[in-house]
């Protein structure tokens, strides 16, 4: 049994379609206590936009679930909060040698590759407050996807050992937790610091690929909301609350 943070309690599961999911299936349970969810295997893994996550045995897939009443306009910061404890996880794995950043809005790189996702689900409450909310995090151990958008690593891929996804899992609690507990005491701004200080490629050029439209500018910063600051070539600065960022030299 590993050892988790205060409240939380432990969920392990063999197999499940993924532990969002689950977590889902807990709300409506009306489940109170916070969980730790982690399955061996997902069959229907989820990323971002709905895309499909490889979620092979050997890999960490894990979902907290928090049944606290988060005002709703505050929710989404908590994905800006997973970021930094997965990016901590990662440099804890890695060690010293490689560069761990986070891309915009939470994908944690090592050496410029992708190694984690994030997914923030929740349930609506009363009063401009959630019920719950779940933050699901996907990280590379053993494997990582060839044919990607971005490139993709693992740990195995950048210290030629995969760790256990459990023990795994205790380190990304205690991140997790300590981050969370930043966040409740000092408000957002606190985290924002830490996660600009990690930001890839700050003040580089990007590409942002919006719903329906394309921008490409200079990547300036992140807002006290966690929106994108971006210069575009014309001059005119853009506000991102949600996109998809790229990189000349990796665009697809």
């Amino acid at each position: 049994m590993i050892a988790l943070p205060n409240p939380y309690q432990l969920l392990h599961l063999e197999t499940v379609d993924s532990t969002n999911e689950e977590a889902k299936r807990m709300a409506a349970r009306g489940e109170l206590q916070p969980h730790w969810i982690v399955a061996d295997a997902q069959t229907a893994g989820r990323g971002r936009r709905g895309r499909a996550w490889q979620s092979p045995k050997g890999n960490l897939m894990t979902t907290v679930y928090l049944p606290s009443r988060i005002e709703t306009v505050k929710a989404g910061q908590l994905s800006f909060v997973a970021g930094l404890a997965l990016a901590e996880t990662v440099d804890t794995l890695v060690g010293a040698d490689v560069s761990v950043a986070i891309k915009w809005p939470n994908d944690v790189l090592v050496g410029g590759a992708k190694i984690s996702g994030i997914l923030l689900e929740s349930g609506a409450g009363a009063e401009a407050h959630l019920d719950w909310v779940c933050v699901g995090m996907g990280l590379n151990l053993a494997y990582h996807p060839d044919d990607t958008p971005y490139p993709a690593t693992s740990i195995r891929a950048c210290t030629g050992r995969a760790p256990v996804h459990l023990d795994v899992l205790e380190l990304l609690a205690a991140a997790f937790d300590r981050y969370f507990q930043q966040w409740q005491k000092f408000g957002f701004s606190v985290i924002v610091n830490k996660w600009r200080k990690l930001a890839y490629n700050l003040g580089s050029e990007i590409i942002v690929r919006l719903e329906k439209a394309e921008l490409t500018g200079v990547f300036e910063d992140i807002d006290e909301t966690g929106a994108l600051m971006l210069r575009a070539d014309d001059g005119q600065r853009h506000i991102v609350s949600a996109g998809d960022v790229y990189f000349q030299s990796v665009v697809r």
